[in-house]
């Protein structure tokens, strides 16, 4: 099944629960969180007060992407936050292996995310052990970038090793994806579409949201 999980990054802060209920209420199954610590990235984002603020009020699937510098010390904490998936960088840590465990220890669903400039080989022993990959379509670190189309051969290459070995993790891909290509990005295999700036920018959260979804749903 494909899901749409919108980029609470390009939201209005100001208005941050209406805006996050909008595009659950019109079809966004997941809320994509982006937590920055200005050293993984040059930049700094929400953190455990935003999503503990937002967890008791939407029924949805809080889809939280760490890109902070060893991810492992905080994990605990992100899980008795709130988030059910929680997704860290390959390039974050020194044990990957561990950090997966930790989040299975806490009972929620592990992702891994690559860099552009990261190889989809350089991870393929954790594949049996991962809820999610996450393929990023933009460098880490800022919203509103443009959409890298040469980043989809990873999602079409995780497909495949899905298919070759039986498993069933999730494909998401993260940046610069809009109206015009968000069919290009399914066709490659994502089945997870984090869209930020075209859900949430012009005004029109829920029909942004619909048109979304009638291509994703197909």
């Amino acid at each position: 099944m494909n899901y749409l999980s919108p980029s609470v990054l390009a939201a209005d802060f100001g208005n941050l629960y209406a805006d996050c209920a909008a595009a659950v209420s019109n079809g966004a199954r997941c809320l994509h969180i982006d937590v920055m610590d200005g050293v993984f990235v040059p930049n700094i984002s929400m953190g455990f007060p935003v999503i503990e603020s937002l967890r008791p009020r939407l029924d949805c699937v809080f889809d939280v992407h760490l890109m902070i510098t060893e991810p492992e010390r905080y994990i605990e904490r992100f899980s008795e936050s709130g988030a059910d998936i929680i997704t860290f960088h390959a390039e974050s840590t020194k044990d990957i292996g561990a950090v997966i465990g930790l989040i299975h220890g806490c009972s929620k669903k592990a992702g891994l995310s690559v860099k552009p400039g990261t190889d989809i080989k350089s991870i393929e022993k954790y594949l049996p052990y991962l809820d999610m990959v996450l393929v990023m379509t933009v460098e880490p670190g800022f919203g509103g970038q443009k959409f890298m189309p040469d980043m989809l051969d990873k999602a079409r290459r995780l497909r495949q090793y899905k298919a070759e070995s039986g498993l069933t993790f999730d494909i998401e891909a993260d940046g610069g994806i809009n109206i015009g290509n968000v069919r290009r990005v399914i066709d490659a295999g994502v089945n997870v579409v984090v869209a930020g700036s075209s859900v949430f920018s012009g005004g029109d959260i829920a029909g942004n949201t619909k048109a979304f979804m009638d291509i994703i749903a197909k």
